[in-house]
C-alpha cells in the first residue's frame, strides 16, 4: 500500500501523534548542529523528493528541501512555468514520469483534485504541500509548536479569526483527530468547508461558528489567523471590509487566556489580519511555527515511507 499524505485523515490520529513525537525527538537531537548537517541515522539516504510548485512558496519550498537534506536524501524543485505541466502535459502523465525518477512527490497547487489525481496515478507517495482545500503539512507544524510550548491537544480551545480557508479546514480536521475544540470567528458567507466540520464533530470535537470575534477569542488557549485574501484571489474590497472586525489585535488577544499562543502560517499582511504588536509580541510563536515546518515535514516524509 502506498502511503499518500493528502489530508491529516490519511494518517489518522495515532500516526499524527507518532509523527509529532518523532519531530520533537529529532529536533532535540539536532540542537546546535548546522542546519545542513544530515541526521546521524540518515533514514532517507539515497531517496529523492520531487517538489512541484504551481503556487509561490517560501516556507514549503525551503522546509521540504532542508528536511530531505537532514534526512540524508535530496530534493528537486520543479515549477509549472518551466516544466511540461505548464505546456499542457497532464497530471496523470506527470505522475507516471516522476514516479520513475523520484521516490516521493510533493505538489503545491490550487485545485485539490489535482493532488488527488497525482496520487491516483503515482506509484510513489504523494504529499499535499497546499491546495485551495487543505494544508495538512502546515497544521502538523502548528500542532508541534503548540505541544512544544507546553499545551496538550486534548481539550485545547483554539480560536480562529478571519477567512474560512484551507488552513482552517485542516485545523478543523486535526481537531476531530486529536480531540480539541475550535471556535471559528468568521463573517457570514466565509465559513469553512462543511464536510470538515461534520467529520470533526463526528470525531468528538466541539466546532462552533461564532460571528462575534470577541466571543470566539474569549478564553482561548490558541489564537490563529491567516491572510484574508488567499493566494490567487483578487484583492476584493468587499471581503476586506467584512473581515476588518476579525483583525487579531491587542484587544482581541486580551480576551484569550493570559498564556494564549498566537499562530499565523505566514506570510502575513501586517496591519490587516494581525497587528505588528501581536505578531512581534510575547504571545506570538510564529517564528517557532515557521521553523517547525522543517521538523514536521521530516516526520511526514518518514511516515509516507513507513518508518513511523
Amino acid at each position: 500500500m502506498i502511503r499518500h499524505f493528502l489530508n491529516l485523515g490519511d494518517a489518522g490520529g495515532d500516526a499524527v501523534a507518532a509523527m509529532i513525537n518523532d519531530a520533537l525527538d529529532r529536533k532535540a537531537a539536532r540542537a546546535g548542529v548546522p542546519k545542513g548537517t544530515p541526521d546521524a541515522d540518515t533514514p532517507l539516504a539515497g531517496h529523492v523528493l520531487a517538489m512541484v510548485f504551481e503556487k509561490s512558496s517560501t516556507r514549503t519550498r525551503v522546509s521540504f528541501d532542508i528536511a530531505m537534506r537532514q534526512l540524508g536524501g535530496a530534493a528537486i524543485t520543479l515549477d509549472s512555468s518551466n516544466t511540461q505541466l505548464g505546456r499542457g502535459e497532464t497530471i496523470a502523465d506527470t505522475a507516471r514520469v516522476l514516479s520513475r525518477m523520484a521516490d516521493v512527490i510533493m505538489l503545491r497547487t490550487d485545485d485539490h483534485a489535482k493532488v488527488e489525481e497525482l496520487a491516483h496515478f503515482a506509484t510513489v507517495p504523494v504529499i499535499n504541500g497546499l491546495t485551495d482545500l487543505s494544508h495538512p503539512c502546515q497544521i502538523m507544524a502548528d500542532l508541534l509548536t503548540v505541544i512544544e510550548h507546553g499545551k496538550a491537544l486534548p481539550g485545547l480551545e483554539v480560536a480562529w479569526l478571519g477567512d474560512g480557508n484551507n488552513v482552517l479546514n485542516s485545523i478543523v480536521e486535526a481537531a476531530g483527530l486529536m480531540k480539541f475544540n475550535v471556535r471559528i470567528g468568521v463573517p457570514e458567507g466565509y465559513d469553512p468547508d462543511a464536510a470538515y466540520i461534520a467529520a470533526a464533530q463526528a470525531g468528538g470535537a466541539n466546532i462552533k461558528i461564532i460571528r462575534d470575534p470577541a466571543e470566539a477569542a474569549r478564553g482561548a488557549d490558541v489564537i490563529v489567523t491567516d491572510t484574508w485574501i488567499s493566494m490567487g484571489q483578487a484583492h476584493a474590497e468587499a471581503k476586506l471590509a467584512a473581515m476588518a472586525p476579525y483583525q487579531v489585535n491587542d484587544t482581541l488577544m486580551a480576551g484569550a487566556k493570559a498564556d494564549a499562543l498566537f499562530l499565523h502560517c505566514l506570510p502575513a499582511h501586517r496591519g490587516e489580519e494581525v497587528t505588528d504588536s501581536v505578531m512581534d509580541g510575547p504571545q506570538s510563536v510564529i517564528w517557532d511555527e515557521a521553523e517547525n515546518r522543517i521538523h514536521a515535514q521530516k516526520s511526514i516524509l518518514r511516515w509516507v515511507f513507513g518508518q513511523i
